[in-house]
């Protein structure tokens, strides 16, 4: 019984399993699919309760989609890259990057349905544009270590970096089904999954290299 009240009266608890509700239900239903009785039953609450909290179905989805963003560039910030060698510090970026995307399916799936929608609710939040640029502060320290070492081309820009490391890993995730199905060989499952973790890192190590003017 007592168990039972603690978690009544635990309000953060409480919003952050609606939350992660609202994010499993809009990643298989998207925004319009998607119903708060779904979300209210994946939370262990009442439509009451998710209303009270969120107002409304697209404040919630803002919400989430704040959440999400939020959680990959935190999972960037942390991975503490300034010590390693350029090189080997962009290595383990395009890792780490390919990983999240592998292991948080319900991301891209919220990515893919917020551009279905062209960036309705995305655009509206000066929140996740503040959070996204750490990922490029982070990619951009890496750069600029490396383009001081003689390591990386001293013309690539940012963006375009991020560019190509996110869209690996991206398509890995968002085409799996129809690519693997159209253009699949024997592989294993697992040895799909490395054979493009190991893709990001030599695309875009490559694509630093250095221009011989010999």
């Amino acid at each position: 019984m007592p168990a039972i009240a603690k978690r009544k009266n635990d309000p953060e608890g409480l919003k952050k399993r609606i939350l992660a509700g609202a994010l499993a239900t809009f990643a298989e239903f998207g925004l319009q699919g998607a119903r708060m009785e779904q979300i209210a039953d994946h939370a262990g609450t009442t439509k009451r309760m998710v209303v009270y909290h969120f107002t409304n179905k697209e404040n919630l989805y803002m919400a989430v989609l704040e959440q999400v963003y939020q959680a990959i560039r935190q999972h960037e910030t942390q991975l503490n890259l300034a010590e390693l060698p350029p090189r080997l510090a962009m290595q383990k970026l395009a890792e780490a990057s390919f990983d999240y995307h592998i292991s948080h399916p319900d991301f891209m799936r919220l990515v893919c349905s917020e551009n279905l929608m062209r960036g309705r609710f995305i655009c509206q939040s000066a929140r996740i544009k503040a959070l996204n640029q750490s990922a490029l502060n982070v990619l951009e320290a890496i750069l600029t270590r490396g383009k001081a070492a003689g390591v990386f081309n001293h013309n690539v820009d940012t963006i375009d970096v991020h560019r190509l490391i996110s869209s690996i890993c991206t398509h890995n995730v968002s085409n799996r089904y129809t690519f693997n199905t159209l253009f699949g060989n024997d592989e294993s499952e697992q040895q799909n999954i490395a054979r493009n973790r190991q893709l990001v890192v030599d695309a875009t190590l490559r694509y630093l290299q250095p221009v011989d003017k010999s």
